[in-house]
This record gives structure tokens, sequence and C-alpha cells, in this order.
């Protein structure tokens, strides 16, 4: 891992690296000298890791909880290099949606292609930033939703450092049977009017989590609009882990 630049802003200190060529930024407070929980975000389809809604909720997570928090272009997305078999992949999908095509079973394929990548590639940027003194081999939380939920549904199950997760836009299509072996307590975030996964298969993949602690925050709306109050949830929920590194001891964060 190489970082290649650096700011700051309110507290927070904002480290832009990159690890085997996979683009990074890495948030945590600006005086940051210890160990301390980890939150990895995973962004949505189409957008990349400094998305304002990723760069919002890293900034939650380091002034409010004291984590450092870390994100990453998944392959095709930021600055990536154009990835030709995923683009036409997608071309693929539209042209087979625009023909009538039920969408919800090609976005779980390409989902379950990309996670094919993405986890180990999330599990080995993780090793590198936690070898860094001011991170720490501390727990683990992960936030992602759509894209971001599968994803992170088999990165959550494969990772064993992880102890939370805040999951949601995502159906049972792409995720259920490896939903199954997630332990760890789990939000879910549901919009009511989802277009894109239908809402039995959002519930059904809320089924699925093996958590014996899993809970559901479900609002009107489409998949494009959930509401910005859901971040506080996220914070509460994370908190409720026991996040805050400055009063939680380390063995007990996250549960």
């Amino acid at each position: 891992m190489r970082f290649i630049s650096e700011t700051s802003s309110h507290g927070v200190r904002e480290q832009e690296f990159r690890h085997d060529e996979i683009p990074g930024v890495l948030w945590t407070p600006l005086e940051a000298a210890e160990s301390r929980p980890l939150i990895l975000l995973g962004h949505g389809g189409g957008q990349h890791k400094r998305a304002p809604g990723m760069s919002a909720r890293a900034h939650r997570f380091v002034t409010e909880l004291g984590c450092a928090v870390v994100a990453v272009d998944v392959p095709g997305h930021g600055d990536r290099p154009v990835d030709p078999e995923l683009d036409r992949i997608a071309t693929e999908n539209q042209a087979r949606v625009e023909a009538g095509e039920d969408m919800a079973p090609l976005i779980a394929g390409f989902q379950a292609l990309v996670a094919r990548r993405t986890v180990p590639e999330w599990r080995a940027v993780v090793d590198q930033v936690q070898s860094i003194p001011y991170v720490g081999t501390g727990p683990v939380g992960y936030w992602g939703v759509s894209l971001g939920c599968g994803l992170g549904v088999p990165f959550v199950a494969a990772e064993p450092r992880v102890r939370a997760a805040v999951l949601g836009l995502g159906g049972a299509l792409a995720s259920a049977g490896v939903a199954a072996r997630i332990t760890v307590p789990v939000r879910f975030l549901l919009q009511w009017d989802d277009e894109r996964v239908p809402r039995e298969q959002g519930l059904a993949l809320f089924d699925a989590f093996g958590s014996a602690e899993k809970t559901m925050a479900a609002n009107p709306g489409r998949h494009g609009e959930l509401p910005r109050h859901e971040l506080d949830g996220d914070v509460q929920f994370f908190r409720r882990h026991a996040i805050a590194a400055a009063t939680a001891a380390m063995p007990a964060a996250f549960g």
C-alpha cells in the first residue's frame, strides 16, 4: 500500500492510497495515534469511493464514533480502468431489460461475478489498513447497499473480523445462500417501492440472514430514495456495538 495524497478537514484526515493498483481512501481522526475499529464502506453501482454519500458516512463514523473508515473503487468504477467484460455484460443486461426481461436476476448474476473479485481484494485491503499503527487490528464493521450489499454479503460471510454490518437494497436472488452464514448483528435497509429489487426479494434476503440479532428499516420510496435520516440509524447501530474506541475496550467493540 502506498499513500498518494493527504488532506484534512473538520478533524478528519483523508488519505488516498493505492494497493496493488486498487484505488482507495482512508479516513481517520486527525490526531489518531492508536488502534481503533475499522468500518469498510461498499459503494453502489455506478458510484465510487468518494461519492457524496460515502464521504458523508465516513465523516460521521470518524467524528462521532472515533473509527477509521476505508473505501475502494470496485472493478469498473471510479479510478479503476475500464473493464471490457463488465462493460459488455452491463450493456447486454440493459438491452435485455429494455426488451422486457426481469431485471432482478440480471442484477444478481452481475453482482455474483463482481463479488468473486472484490471479496479477496477487500480482505487484502483490510489486512494492509490494519497494519497502520493508528488503525490497528481491532474489529471490523461493514456498510453497503445496492451493489455494496450484493458484494458485502459474501464479504461479511467470509471475513471473521467483521463484527457488525449495515446492508440493504439487495435481494435474495444474489445472496440468500451466502447470507445464511452471516451470524453477526445486521441492520437491513429496504425501500418499499424499490423498482430494481422486488420487495419480496429484499424481505427474503433479510429472512435468510443467520444472525440472532437483525433489524430492518423499511421506508416508502424507490431504490435511489433511501432517506438521509437512516444515516442516524446507522451511527446508532454501530454505537450499540461499542464502536466508540475512546470509551470501549477494544476486545468488546462491535459486541
